[in-house]
């Protein structure tokens, strides 16, 4: 017979036990793979099956060489947690896991009793949806009322309470065979029928919480990867981006070439099939900083075309130790589209714009800029990280593509003189380059 008063303190020190080391094991990435692995191999089974009972087994010591601290020993829960995730045959491997400190301490109950509860829970597991069983709440008041209210006026099955009864019956039973042979399996038993339900509503409470606690971290991994999904369409449809003006415009040229400079027409077809071949194919979200200036190059080819090579003129101040680092695909043809619709296209003259590439300590800079008519002071941009606006589509794409792929770690500027031309500046975070010294 236990004493009442450390009862209820053991009661409760198992609940802190069971918060403290599901929330231990929850922290581990490799934890959480192996527990929301969709298909696990059998030793990722097993590894997970060590993860959870080698901790509590050792809690099992705990309890029988350590005169009254009973909290430490959570066997019992554990099972039915093993079954109800993992299925009655790692239950069961479990349950001996976790007896073996009892069985030595001759409590030859503990296996037996315990494979048969990895056996029960782990069949009640394969009967029910997995989403209910997840969502189990160690809130035993809150879990009754909840389905009360549910089948007040429209009774139906409900596997929640069922796994509840399930694990009241056999906490139940567990008291009444250590009652029938004592010391051949470990129970509080107090003939008070108060503690007795508080005991029984602690089972289902240290149940409850791994599988809370857990629950929260599958479905924050979950958002995480509908977030991610999300982004990588989001990433996609921004690289697939093409000024349809640009097409009409390029046609047209073509058109007007054809007759009088069909070479030139030829090299502006070849220009404009690379760039809807690499619209179009599937490609990362980062690309070496070569084939983006490939790229780039390619319609800024076509754009001179067109404006005529006194009036569209390319500088590139490139750095050679800058063209193997991986930057965004589709990362300077909008900048520099938008210099030529908004800086050089409104001046008779036309102008000069301007690729620059280098390496400061730990970033890598991009800049493009164009000496075309600026920008407005009614359309004055701040300056500074990504929270600026812009005054194109494609510079706030840019914009957001940066701050999706490197958050706050990147910088995004733009630096414009009105009648003088602007400047886009971009500084990514990157590792190592090859090759240099």
């Amino acid at each position: 017979m236990v004493d009442a008063k450390l009862i209820l303190v053991t009661l409760l020190i198992k609940l802190g036990v069971a918060a403290a080391v599901s929330s231990a094991l929850g922290r581990s990435r490799s934890f959480q793979r192996m527990l929301f692995a969709e298909n696990r191999r059998p030793a990722q089974q097993l590894r997970l099956i060590l993860a959870i009972c080698v901790p509590l087994a050792l809690g099992v010591w705990i309890r029988v060489t350590v005169p009254n601290f009973l909290a430490a020993d959570i066997a019992f829960e554990t099972t039915i947690i093993l079954g109800v995730l993992l299925g009655p045959l790692s239950a069961m491997l479990g349950a001996i896991l976790l007896s073996i400190p009892a069985e030595l301490h001759s409590e030859y109950l503990t296996l037996p009793f315990y494979l048969l509860v990895g056996l029960i829970s782990g069949l009640f597991a394969q009967v029910a949806d997995a989403e209910e069983l997840w969502s189990f709440s160690p809130f035993v008041d809150l879990s009754i009322y909840r389905w009360i209210r549910r089948n007040f006026h429209q009774p139906r099955f409900d596997r929640q309470i069922l796994l509840l009864l399930l694990i009241v019956t056999l906490e139940a039973a567990r008291e009444w065979l250590a009652h029938t042979a004592p010391h051949r399996l470990f129970a509080l038993h107090t003939p008070s029928w108060l503690l007795r339900a508080c005991v029984w509503a602690s089972a289902a409470m240290v149940v409850g919480i791994p599988l809370k606690i857990w629950n929260a971290i599958r479905i924050e991994l979950k958002f995480e990867e509908q977030k991610r999904l999300v982004l990588e369409a989001r990433l996609d449809a921004l690289q697939r981006q093409i000024n349809p003006h640009f097409l009409f415009n390029t046609l047209n040229s073509i058109a007007t070439l054809i007759r009088v400079r069909p070479e030139q027409a030829r090299e502006l077809i070849v220009k404009l099939a690379n760039i809807l071949r690499a619209l179009l194919k599937d490609h990362d979200s980062y690309v070496p900083f070569r084939e983006e200036l490939s790229f780039t190059e390619d319609y800024l080819g076509i754009e001179v075309v067109r404006f005529g090579a006194e009036k569209l003129r390319i500088v590139k101040e490139i750095d050679p130790h800058t063209l193997e680092i991986s930057v965004p695909s589709m990362l300077l043809q909008p900048l520099v589209e938008n210099s030529i619709k908004h800086g050089l296209e409104p001046r008779i003259s036309g102008g000069t714009i301007t690729l620059r590439s280098r390496l400061e300590p730990g970033r890598f800079v991009i800049e493009v800029e164009d000496d075309g008519v600026g920008i407005a002071p009614e359309r004055s941009l701040r300056t500074g990280v990504l929270t600026q606006e812009s005054n194109g589509i494609g510079m706030r794409n840019v914009r957001e593509r940066l701050e999706v792929l490197y958050g706050d770690a990147a910088v995004f500027e733009i630096t414009s003189r009105p009648g003088r031309g602007t400047r886009v500046t971009m500084q990514m975070p990157h590792r190592d380059v090859p090759g240099r010294n």
